[in-house]
C-alpha cells in the first residue's frame, strides 16, 4: 500500500520551551501552506501525526477539514535526556545516533528502538485505513530516517538523513510500501514533490 512520509519544515527554535512543543516558524508555516495548495494530499486520504506540536501544525495546514489522527508513537527520537542542544553539539550527537544505532547517545532513544517504533506505529495506522485509501504521515527527520532505512533494506546511517538529500531545514516527503517494503523515491523537498503519488505507476518526483 502506498503512503505518504513528510516532515515538518522549520520550526521555531527556543531553548526555553521544550523540544515537542517546538511550533513552526513563519516560514516553515509558508512552505507548509504553500505545499498544501499544491493538493498533494488526495481527498478522502487519512492524516497521521504525532503528538509534537509541529507535527501536528504541518497536518492540520495540510488537512484543515479532515480528521487528523495523533500517535504519539510516531514522535521524534527522544532526546529528553540531554534536552535542548546548540546546533554543533546537536549535530555531534545525531551522527553518534544514526552511527551507533544499538547504543544510547548520552540517553537519547536508542535508533534500533526509534525505528522499530516508528515502523510498528506506520504498520498500525495502514492496517487502521485499509488499501484502498491513502495515507499522510506528518512527523519528523529523525524517525523518517529510520523508517526509510526500513522499506529500503538499507542499514541505519547519517547518509540516509534528510539533510543529506534535500532540504536542510526540514519539510521533506518520500512515498513508499511497507508490505511489501519498497522506496519509491529519495527524500525530495516538498517543493519538488509531484502529485500522483499515491498511484504506484507514477514517479512520486519529478
Amino acid at each position: 500500500m502506498r503512503a505518504l512520509y513528510v516532515t515538518h519544515p522549520q520550526v521555531l527554535i527556543d531553548a526555553s520551551v521544550p523540544v515537542p512543543q517546538w511550533g513552526l516558524s513563519p516560514q516553515g508555516r509558508a512552505r507548509a501552506q504553500a505545499f498544501a495548495d499544491r493538493d498533494i494530499v488526495p481527498t478522502g486520504a487519512a492524516i497521521f501525526a504525532s503528538d509534537e506540536r509541529k507535527a501536528i501544525e504541518l497536518a492540520t495546514l495540510l488537512s484543515p477539514d479532515r480528521d487528523i489522527r495523533i500517535d504519539p508513537s510516531l514522535g521524534e527520537n527522544d532526546r529528553s535526556a540531554t534536552g535542548f542542544l546548540p546546533s554543533a553539539e546537536f549535530e555531534t550527537m545525531a551522527d553518534r545516533f544514526f552511527g551507533e544505532p544499538a547504543t544510547s547517545a548520552q540517553g537519547w532513544e536508542r535508533a534500533i528502538d526509534a525505528q522499530m517504533r516508528i515502523v510498528a506505529a506506520v504498520a498500525r495506522a495502514l492496517a487502521e485505513t485499509g488499501a484502498d485509501r491513502p495515507v499522510v504521515f506528518c512527523g519528523h527527520g529523525g524517525v523518517g530516517t529510520l523508517l526509510k532505512c526500513h522499506v529500503s533494506g538499507r542499514a541505519i546511517a547519517r547518509a540516509e538523513d534528510q539533510s543529506r538529500h534535500a532540504h536542510p531545514g526540514g519539510g521533506n516527503c518520500f512515498a513508499f510500501d511497507l508490505e511489501p517494503a519498497k522506496l519509491a523515491a529519495e527524500w525530495v523537498a516538498m517543493e519538488d514533490f509531484a502529485p500522483g503519488w499515491f498511484s504506484p505507476s507514477v514517479a512520486a518526483a519529478r
